[in-house]
């Protein structure tokens, strides 16, 4: 095996990456404070720390939460050019999303208690106005 082939195989066993249904909760997080078009709302998950976004299925996924009512759209044409499809978030959305945070904060507990006992010292990094000072 040259090393090219093992450091990928390295990469795949310690990234674990982002949980794929995480995205969900993700798109209805930014749908519920502003409606918003398709490529619009993949930016915003890119700027959250997606490092990519499959512009394919995302609009899978948009299509789907419309199925299972979580999100509605309807086609906007005010803009010049093109007709863009806004994605509103629903009721039905907001209790989906609700879920989510809160299962989010059990494993927020569970993720504290490992790091407590992984390393009794370690403290999570917070920016800070006063961290970019003392840079400085």
């Amino acid at each position: 095996m040259d090393s090219k082939q093992e450091e990928n195989k390295n990469d795949k066993s310690t990234n674990l990456g982002t949980p794929k249904n995480f995205l969900i909760p993700i798109m209805l997080l930014h749908l519920r404070d502003w409606n918003s078009h398709g490529y619009e709302l993949m930016q915003k998950i890119t700027q959250f720390g997606f490092d990519s976004v499959d512009q394919g299925n995302l609009y899978r996924i948009l299509r789907q939460l419309e199925k299972d009512a979580m999100v509605t759209s309807k086609w906007d044409t005010t803009s010049g050019g093109p007709a863009k499809r806004i994605y509103t978030i629903t009721a039905a959305g907001e209790q989906y999303l609700e879920v989510w945070a809160s299962s989010l904060g059990h494993y927020q507990k569970m993720l504290n208690q490992f790091f407590n006992l992984y390393n009794p010292f370690f403290t999570p990094y917070k920016s800070s106005s006063k961290d970019s000072d003392e840079e400085k």
